[in-house]
């Protein structure tokens, strides 16, 4: 299994919804929650390339984007793909 991290808010929809997707597949992640932590949120932006929005999620360390892109890649079956 691959190492797959995202970033989050609390209370951010996108985040929970990106994290219910992750938990239904059964996949295990790390989180980092960045609320009110400017330092955690500017190495977020650093390590996405510029993306300031959250969640942002990496697979292996690549950026994939946040929850809308994780749907994408889902709904396209190349989700299962770059976790094997």
């Amino acid at each position: 299994m691959k190492k797959v991290e995202i970033y989050t808010w609390a209370y951010c929809p996108f985040c929970i919804r990106a994290k219910a997707l992750l938990n239904k597949k059964g996949i295990k992640y790390m989180e980092y929650p960045i609320d009110g932590d400017n330092q955690a949120h500017q190495a977020m932006i650093e390590k996405a390339n510029g993306r300031k929005t959250v969640p942002q999620i990496f697979i292996n360390n690549q950026g994939i984007g946040g929850c809308d892109e994780l749907y994408e890649l889902e709904e396209t079956k190349q989700l299962d793909k770059l976790l094997s």
